[in-house]
């Protein structure tokens, strides 16, 4: 549906250089922190700025050089843009008015956008009158009006809060699978990302670091910077005492751990390493790594222990049924099977 080929673009601060694909019907996610180069990256395929190099094909016809009004391109903005001055009708409706589609047309596209998205009672109604919820699906709507080849949407809930953020993301994602709409996600939110995506592309400095389902690139992060981005990482320093293809042993301290090696490149017996563990990726043993309790954070459905192991500290996360530890504790850690990654390491 849209790839997007060796995209290169200069800024004072940074050089952009992105390529990725998107198949028909997929919720693609640009996930990375401000200043990354989504939004840009956004702005790029939908014609509003110009690329130095690389090309962007859409149904497998180069539109690099069509003016946006010629991509069957549809832009969600951060809020809504909607028109305050028009109805909900007069709103989904806009675009194509201004591609002269007949009324008739134009009247029968709007009534069935109206009942997909379940608003059909909203239609006289002005955009001031509208919930969150409302707001986005007019959005939405007003954008697949023209019926796009693929819908683009620039950080939709990031003026939320946590409830209304939740409640609006499961609605978009429902009406993305029902409607069976292309998307492409830019959110700098990794729980966002993680619960909308099919795929989703980490970005960092102009650069595409990953592309992988939500699942791939949490659980099997290709470096540091990765997992740094996409999740919380706990970093234990220690060293290779066995290297294969499949595990790595390492020394930490007088503790051996079993890890799965995290990068490309082969690691080697004596090579400092960085053992990456997420917070659940923990459990309370009898054996194991030697740690204190300094802290913990309650979270309703679970708790965060925060602990202190000499060399490193890092994060448990433990569920409501499992022990209770107090601060000041001395506790055990031991690695659940499969949920330590190994990273070479600068000495």
């Amino acid at each position: 549906m849209l790839k997007v080929a060796d995209l290169v673009r200069d800024y004072p601060e940074f050089r952009l250089q992105a390529g990725f694909t998107v198949g028909e019907g997929e919720f693609f996610s640009l996930l990375g922190p401000s200043g990354c180069g989504k939004t840009t990256l956004l702005r790029l395929i939908s014609g509003l700025e110009r690329p130095e190099n690389g090309r962007i094909i859409l149904n497998e016809q180069d539109v690099t050089d069509l003016p946006p009004s010629r991509r069957r391109i549809g832009l969600v903005f951060q809020d809504y843009a909607l028109f305050p001055h028009m109805t909900v009708e007069e709103n989904v409706g806009y675009g194509l008015a201004v591609q002269n589609v007949p009324v008739t047309e134009r009247n029968k596209r709007i009534r069935r956008l109206l009942e997909q998205f379940e608003i059909g009672q909203l239609a006289r109604r002005e955009v001031g009158q509208l919930s969150g919820g409302e707001r986005q699906r007019v959005a939405l709507a007003r954008a697949l009006a023209p019926e796009p080849l693929v819908v683009l949407l620039d950080e939709p809930f990031s003026a939320l809060d946590y409830g209304l953020r939740r409640r609006l993301r499961e609605e978009l994602r429902l009406l993305q699978r029902r409607i069976g709409f292309t998307a492409v996600f830019v959110t700098h939110h990794q729980e966002d990302a993680l619960a909308l995506s099919d795929r989703l592309a980490v970005m960092a400095n102009g650069r595409i670091l990953q592309v992988g389902s939500p699942k791939e690139v949490y659980e099997r992060p290709e470096s540091l910077e990765v997992a740094g981005l996409l999740g919380e990482a706990n970093l234990l320093p220690g060293r290779v005492e066995e290297s294969t293809e499949a595990e790595v042993r390492v020394m930490l301290g007088n503790v051996e751990l079993v890890g799965i090696p995290g990068g490309k490149e082969r690691l080697t017996v004596g090579q400092p390493v960085w053992v990456l563990v997420r917070p659940e990726g923990w459990t309370i043993h009898e054996t194991g790594l030697v740690a204190r309790v300094v802290g913990w954070e309650y979270l309703g459905h679970s708790t965060v222990y925060l602990v202190e192991g000499g060399a490193w500290s890092g994060r448990v996360l433990a569920g409501n049924g499992e022990e209770v530890v107090a601060v000041g504790q001395e506790v055990r850690l031991a690695i659940r099977p499969g949920q330590a990654r190994v990273f070479a390491r600068e000495d």
